[in-house]
């Protein structure tokens, strides 16, 4: 592997590329192990130019996002990890908004505002990327991704740019085409309606107190954790369960949101993949309810 990392290095010196770099300076979580390689491209050229030596170098590739919703295993990630954030443009015109894949879902939902663009309201704090939040259809507060996206850029494992439409997206609750696919979300397009601005705030303002008052943004965390499983709530059957607060070394079941994992000081992944199983087990034990992660559970698995 050593001597395909430094082929890999040598062809790509003009990106910027990190060697056997610690993931939790990424992740929200502020846990995981190392990538062998971390590349932060700037531009559609660089990410196809990545591909073009990963693949000469038999190399896998993971690409994440801003790492919100994520959680890296302590044994880090093989090959080659690409991180889109340093392309972040974001571009508005009439009532389209237009966003790289780095460009984060609060700022777009600000530029939306800027523009008096009403859809993106209940946006206005997921802290995911754009990319992310097609790959997965993030929502919250009833709405989804895939209410006002038209169609989405994307480059394919053979390095081909495509654009998909919303229906060629296939999106379903936290799901896309994407994550079968194993392409690359390079860019996004959202069209929506003219508002007023000061309602527009104000709704934004209003969904940002009510995640503050009921969600642990204070402590690192990887977001909601569960997927809501049909009939059910997470947070209260975890409640029901008497979990809440349960700890596991670093990693806790929020105190305020027993639908979050926070990382009370020194967690590892390892501690939160321990107390997902836990509650997975103890949930489907006491109410026979499966839960469903629907944090992005990545890396290399110890033997």
């Amino acid at each position: 592997m050593l001597s395909q990392i430094n082929a890999f290095l040598e062809a790509n010196q003009t990106i910027n590329v990190k060697t056997n770099e610690p993931l939790s300076k990424y992740t929200f979580t502020k846990t995981g192990g190392p990538a062998d390689l971390l590349a932060l491209p700037t531009s559609v050229p660089e990410v196809r130019q990545l591909l073009v030596a990963a693949k000469q170098n038999q190399l896998p590739i993971t690409v994440i996002g801003n790492a919100s919703n994520l959680i890296v295993r302590d044994d880090g990630i093989s090959g080659l990890v690409i991180i889109l954030t340093a392309m972040d443009q974001i571009d508005v015109q009439g009532t389209t908004v237009v966003a790289q894949a780095g460009a984060g879902i609060i700022q777009t939902s600000e530029a939306a505002y800027s523009g008096s663009l009403t859809g993106l309201e209940f946006a206005a704090g997921i802290p995911g990327s754009v990319g992310g939040a097609v790959f997965m259809n993030a929502g919250a507060y009833g709405g989804e991704i895939s209410d006002v996206l038209t169609s989405a850029e994307i480059l394919t494992q053979d390095n081909e740019i495509e654009t998909l439409t919303n229906a060629e997206l296939n999106f379903s609750y936290r799901h896309s085409l994407i994550q079968e696919n194993g392409s690359i979300v390079l860019s996004a397009r959202f069209e929506m309606a003219k508002g007023v601005a000061p309602t527009i705030r104000e709704k934004m303002d209003e969904l940002n107190a009510l995640r503050a008052a009921k969600q642990p943004l204070e402590y690192p965390s990887c977001g909601s954790v569960f997927k809501r499983p049909v009939g059910h709530f997470v947070g209260p059957l975890i409640q029901k369960a008497g979990l809440q607060g349960h700890q596991i070394g670093g990693a806790q079941v929020s105190e305020k949101h027993a639908g979050f994992i926070v990382n009370r000081g020194g967690a590892t992944a390892t501690d939160y993949l321990t107390l997902i199983a836990y509650i997975q087990e103890t949930i489907w034990h006491k109410f026979e309810v499966r839960l469903e992660p629907e944090v992005r559970i990545i890396g290399k698995k110890s033997e």
